[in-house]
């Protein structure tokens, strides 16, 4: 599956800074190893989220882009923009809602790498959830 164009033109994005897509791939946690058929972002999705402000993507699978693209350019897309990329997230207890995130990124020495695991917290920002 992806999230497409599409998908995103059907979404309210009004104002939105930060997007973290809840997809099947929530269900995969509790399987048995890495699926090669997760949901992902389309390059052209994330072209669209870049025209759209969005500064913030995070998704809940181990990569937002194809598996064996590749080309990079979902990440390239985003990154190259400066929107940070949030993988690897288990939203599978996560309802639909507005929240909080509180990203605390492991600190790599000397700005050595290209990424950071991180330990992510949603904190729901209405009463209904």
């Amino acid at each position: 599956m992806e999230i497409d164009p599409a998908f995103l033109t059907g979404c309210d994005l009004d104002g939105v800074e930060r997007v973290i897509f809840h997809t099947r791939n929530s269900t995969f946690w509790n399987g048995e190893g890495f699926r090669k058929d997760y949901t992902h972002l389309l390059p052209e999705a994330a072209e669209l989220l870049v025209e759209r402000g969005v500064k913030l993507v995070g998704i809940d699978y181990l990569s937002i882009e194809k598996f064996h693209s590749g080309h990079h350019r979902t990440h390239l897309t985003l990154l190259r923009k400066n929107v940070v990329i949030v993988e690897g997230l288990n939203l599978s207890d996560v309802p639909p809602g507005d929240y909080e995130l509180i990203c605390l990124p492991l600190k790599i020495a000397d700005g050595a790498g290209d990424g950071a695991p991180a330990r992510v917290v949603l904190r729901a920002l209405s009463d209904k959830l």
